[in-house]
């Protein structure tokens, strides 16, 4: 087994990234005004006209029209919220007409999604939002700018005999050192502020946007999420009861029959033939020790003892060394450091991946070789099995991988096969730690 180092990302320079971040909710914030702006003149526009043709059948064709623009500049707010929210873009899934509907049905589509109204209540209020933090971030960006290089340009302003600065209001006195330190100061301070004020700025915006355009979305999408782990939870169980049964039907319970007509024997044969019976006795001890590696095996693809005391790194290792095929295991050790452990049902989850995967190796692939890696990374860990056989495993044929897929999707992960006809072959799982 070789050791793996723990996996890292280079993160950028700290300086750069605040000045990208900075930038990015800076001109998220001053370009929100405008579309404010021209969505308020739009919607309202739209609603006016449709409430004043309200008494002729036009007035329901132009509400519609005016829903549908409400979703395109949506639209165009969902495209601005990855950059500040720092998560993927989620679009709501709208209500479309019935195959073959007629026109007036299809004028009324969107009138009965609740979506809709949604986004027109967004971009009637946005403006309210978006006026408030663009005053707020010209202001701060005015006086960051302004005061931190008020000493370069104090000389320039014209004043008059009865202008009061303000560092005279404040009983600083008076003269130009009062008034520079004064307004540098304050400049300073904002130029200090000024990312956390457009961080809040930007997030208190995008938060805005987010509730009424994505909010309900992304609830149906975890809904979703949920009931499909759900599901994989229950069908992997379900696999691993049936497989569990058939195993033990198939071996030690054979076995057990086997011993207890081999016991009845030797007690027949006790008496009449103490030496048949000592042979008799001798296989059953045998049947015995056959029966109790079977049940050590089996309760080794449940839950085995090595993995809950001394993690994964071992468990692997113990794994990778029963293997049919000759295998190469590359895993951090500190996974197996009391620090460095994941949640139990991470590990047994990346111990059944390894497990299963490495048993269609030996049944299906031909394989020479294999090679396992397992890495941390930034809030996942990375399962990588790799051999050198024939491929063609796909997930829909079965041989353990659909229900290997089952188990990572029960936990959130992902499961990625790449198997080209004549090899080679990977399975990819990534599992949220």
């Amino acid at each position: 087994m070789t050791a793996l180092p723990l996996a890292t990302v280079p993160a950028p320079a700290p300086a750069r990234s605040l000045t990208r971040q900075l930038l990015h909710d800076s001109g998220y914030v001053l370009l929100g005004l405008p579309l404010a702006l021209a969505s308020f003149v739009v919607l309202v526009a739209g609603i006016a006209l449709s409430a004043g043709l309200a008494v002729t059948t036009l007035g329901l064709p132009v509400l519609a029209g005016t829903l549908y623009a409400a979703r395109g500049l949506a639209d165009i707010e969902r495209l601005r919220l990855p950059a500040v929210l720092r998560q993927p873009r989620v679009r709501p899934e709208y209500r479309t007409p019935e195959p073959g509907a007629g026109l007036w049905r299809r004028i009324f589509v969107p009138m009965r999604d609740a979506q809709s109204w949604l986004d027109l209540a967004h971009g009637l209020v946005k403006l309210v939002v978006a006026l408030v933090t663009f005053v707020v971030t010209v202001v701060w960006w005015a006086v960051a700018v302004a005061g931190s290089l008020y000493w370069a340009y104090d000389w320039a302003i014209p004043r008059g005999p009865d202008d009061q600065d303000l560092s005279q209001l404040l009983g600083m006195g008076d003269g130009a050192t009062p008034r520079i330190v004064l307004n540098t100061t304050l400049g300073l301070f904002c130029l200090m502020t000024l990312p956390i004020m457009m961080r809040g700025c930007a997030l208190l915006q995008a938060g805005f946007a987010r509730s009424l355009l994505t909010g309900v979305a992304e609830m149906r999408n975890r809904i979703t999420t949920l009931e499909e782990q759900k599901r994989a939870a229950v069908s992997a169980e379900a696999s691993a009861l049936r497989r569990l049964e058939r195993d033990i039907h198939d071996g030690p319970q054979q076995r057990l029959v086997r011993l207890a007509m081999d016991l009845s024997r030797a007690r027949q044969q006790l008496a009449a033939d103490p030496d048949a019976a000592r042979r008799t006795l001798d296989e059953a001890v045998a049947q015995t020790r056959e029966t109790l590696d079977e049940l050590r095996a089996l309760s080794r693809g449940i839950a085995p003892p090595i993995l809950v005391d001394r993690g994964l790194p071992s468990a692997l290792a113990a794994l990778a060394a029963r293997a049919l095929v000759p295998t190469e295991l590359v895993i951090d050790p500190a996974l197996g450091t009391p620090a460095g452990r994941l949640d139990p049902a991470v590990e047994n989850t990346a111990y059944f991946v390894v497990a299963e995967a490495l048993t269609n190796v030996a049944k299906h692939s031909r394989a020479a070789s294999s090679r396992v890696e397992v890495a941390r990374r930034v809030g996942r860990l990375e399962i990588l099995v790799r051999d050198d056989g024939l491929g063609g495993a796909h997930l829909a044929k079965g041989h353990g991988l659909a229900g290997i897929a089952d188990r990572v999707r029960a936990t959130g992960g992902t499961l990625d096969v790449r198997s080209p006809a004549g090899g080679p072959t990977e399975i990819r799982a990534e599992l949220p730690r």
